[in-house]
C-alpha cells in the first residue's frame, strides 16, 4: 500500500507539476528530473516528517501519561512487561547483544525506538527544507524574482506553515485513537478492547 501510494504521488505529482510549468511557459520534466526536483522532495519529506514526529512523541508520552479506558494507555497502576530492568538479564545467552554488553550500549538500546523515530524526523525535516528551498528558487527563477538563501527559506512563514499544518493533523490522529478506543470497538483488532469490555477498562 505504501509503494502503491508513493507511485500514485509520483505519477500525479509529475502531471500536476508539468501543468504548472506549462502555464509558466517552461519545458516539462521527465520522470528522473522530477524525482530530483524540489516539488517532489518537499512533498514527500513534508509528510514523512510529521509521521515520524507523531510516532516518536507517542512512544515517549505513552511511557508516562495515562488515559483511563483507552487501549493505547498503559494500565493506570500496574507494571507491564516492558518496564522490567533489562540488566537483570545480562547473563541470559538469548538476550540481545546490547543487554549482555550493558553500559552506554544498553542505555542507547533501551531507548532506541524513540531515538530512531526522532532521528528520522530530523532527517525528514531537513530534507523537507532542502526540497522546499529548491522548489521556491525554481519558482522564483521562472518569475524573474531574486533567489532566496537557504536560511531565508528555512526561517520563512511558508516553511513553518507547511510543517505545522502536518504536525497538527498527526497529533489529532493520536488524540482520536486514544479517545475513540475508550468507547468504540472493532472485533478482532488488537487496537480494540474486547467488544463486551467495560469502557473504563484500560490497556
Amino acid at each position: 500500500m505504501f509503494l502503491a501510494a508513493t507511485a500514485g504521488q509520483i505519477v500525479f505529482g509529475l502531471a500536476a507539476h508539468n501543468e504548472e510549468r506549462a502555464k509558466d511557459g517552461l519545458d516539462t520534466l521527465g520522470l528522473a528530473a522530477y524525482l530530483m526536483s524540489g516539488h517532489f522532495l518537499e512533498a514527500l519529506f513534508e509528510n514523512w516528517e510529521s509521521e515520524f514526529l507523531q510516532m516518536g512523541v507517542f512512544v515517549l508520552l505513552a511511557v508516562k501519561l495515562r488515559q483511563k479506558g483507552s487501549t493505547e494507555s498503559r494500565p493506570l497502576d500496574e507494571p507491564i512487561e516492558s518496564d522490567e530492568d533489562p540488566r537483570l538479564h545480562a547473563g541470559d545467552p538469548k538476550a540481545p547483544w546490547p543487554v549482555r554488553r550493558g553500559g552506554l550500549v544498553l542505555v542507547l538500546y533501551e531507548n532506541s525506538l524513540a531515538i530512531v523515530f526522532f532521528a528520522f524526523f530530523a532527517a525528514s525535516l531537513a530534507l523537507h527544507a532542502v526540497g522546499g528551498f529548491f522548489k521556491t528558487n525554481a519558482e522564483n527563477m521562472a518569475r524573474g524574482w531574486p533567489r532566496e538563501t537557504f536560511l531565508e527559506y528555512w526561517t520563512s512563514s511558508q516553511f513553518w506553515f507547511e510543517s505545522f499544518q502536518n504536525w497538527q493533523s498527526e497529533f489529532l490522529a493520536v488524540l482520536a485513537l486514544v479517545v475513540f478506543t475508550i468507547f468504540l470497538r472493532q472485533r478482532g483488532s488488537p487496537q480494540s478492547k474486547p467488544v463486551a469490555a467495560p469502557h473504563d477498562e484500560t490497556g
